[in-house]
This record gives C-alpha cells, sequence and structure tokens, in this order.
C-alpha cells in the first residue's frame, strides 16, 4: 500500500512514470487475457477440432409405431439384448426397445438433430439409463457389441453395410431391416406389416457362424 500511495502521489515526472506503468500495465493484462482465452481455445480443442460428419445418405422418415413393434418381435428382442438402431431417426426403434422389452440400446445417426432428438425422447420415456447415444457415421461406428441390429436406410445403403456388418458382429447377432433387403443374401424369414395404406416388408438375418 505504501509503494502504490507513493506512486499516485508523485508530481509532473511521476505522470511520465505512471503513463509507463500504465502501458505496462495494459500490455501485461492483454497478455493475461490472451493466455486465458488460449487456455479455454485448449480445453475446448477436441470438440473444436472434430471432423464436421457429411450429410446423411438416405432421407429422414420415422418407422410406423406397428412396424417397430413388429420388427423387434421378428428379432426376438429380449433384456438380454443390445440393440443398435444404425441410422437412429428420433430414436423410437431403440426406446422401444427399452422401454417395452427391457433391452439396452444404442441410438446411432449422422445428423446431430436425430441425435438430439432420440436423446431426448428417451428422457421424456424415461430410458437414457439404458441407451448410448452416437452422433456418428454408422460405417464407423464399432458394432461388435450389438446382439440385434436394425435398419431402415436404402437398398444401396443396406448393400454397402452388409460387409462391415457380417465382418463386425458376432454370429448369431440377428439383424432385421424395415423394406429393404440385402440383395442375395436371402433373409431367414420375411413379415409383411399393412401399416399407413401400405404393406412393408420387414426382413430378418441371422450372422453365421464363420
Amino acid at each position: 500500500m505504501q509503494r502504490q500511495r507513493g506512486f499516485l502521489e508523485q508530481g509532473v515526472g511521476g505522470k511520465r512514470e505512471r503513463r509507463g506503468a500504465g502501458r505496462h500495465l495494459a500490455i501485461l493484462c492483454a497478455i493475461v487475457t490472451a493466455s486465458c482465452v488460449a487456455g479455454i481455445d485448449f480445453a475446448q480443442q477436441p470438440a473444436l477440432s472434430r471432423a464436421a460428419l457429411r450429410p446423411p445418405d438416405a432421407r429422414y422418415e420415422p418407422t410406423p409405431m406397428d412396424v417397430v413393434h413388429a420388427m423387434l418381435r421378428l428379432a426376438n428382442v429380449n433384456a438380454g439384448d443390445v440393440v443398435y438402431d444404425l441410422g437412429c431417426g428420433d430414436g423410437r426403434i431403440v426406446i422401444t426397445a427399452a422401454r417395452s422389452f427391457g433391452a439396452r440400446g444404442v441410438c446411432v445417426d449422422i445428423d446431430p438433430q436425430r441425435i438430439a432428438e432420440s436423446r431426448e425422447n428417451a428422457r421424456n420415456a424415461g430410458v437414457t439409463n439404458r441407451i448410448r447415444f452416437l452422433n456418428e457415421d454408422l460405417f464407423a461406428t464399432d458394432i461388435s457389441g450389438a446382439t440385434v441390429v436394425t435398419l431402415f436406410l436404402s437398398l444401396e445403403l443396406n448393400l454397402a453395410v452388409r460387409p462391415k456388418l457380417l465382418r463386425e458382429l458376432r454370429p448369431g447377432t440377428r439383424i432385421v431391416s424395415h423394406w429393404h433387403g440385402m440383395g442375395d443374401w436371402k433373409p431367414q424369414k420375411t413379415l409383411h406389416v399393412q401399416s399407413d395404406f401400405r404393406e412393408r416388408p420387414i426382413f430378418l438375418w441371422t450372422v453365421p457362424k464363420r
């Protein structure tokens, strides 16, 4: 306090010193501020440097709820299952698997808006503790933990993801697709559901032994 009081009470020469000290103080403040900002940026770097995902490959169309239930029944989903929905949309398939069948699940979608909707819908349904939400490209997602995989994509995407399914999923894993098949990989079962004035096919496959 004595040094500060002496500084303030100086005369004309002290004004020069005060101006010089003021400049030094301003520079010091700028350095401290820049350091803080740099620290904040560094802390946030992983989020900021994350590569932007491409736009969705398939048009978003929610699966009718009667078809959702038919898909899960066809796959014989139960409380011991982990259901991965690749291209989950609003999360309704995984949420239904958790709420109505006691399963756990993973919602995967390349569109962050869809993941946000899935999370909110799961929260409203009271099943967020049973679901993980991944804003990822389904071709890059690790799906090896799935016991059931659900799809409502397109024929082209089904054919493109088929090698990944056969490579990463364990033998015995069930795959169920709404509307679209898998080319020459013939389904074990096919179910036709009348919904929204349309007949909707549902296909079931089981990953074979290697």
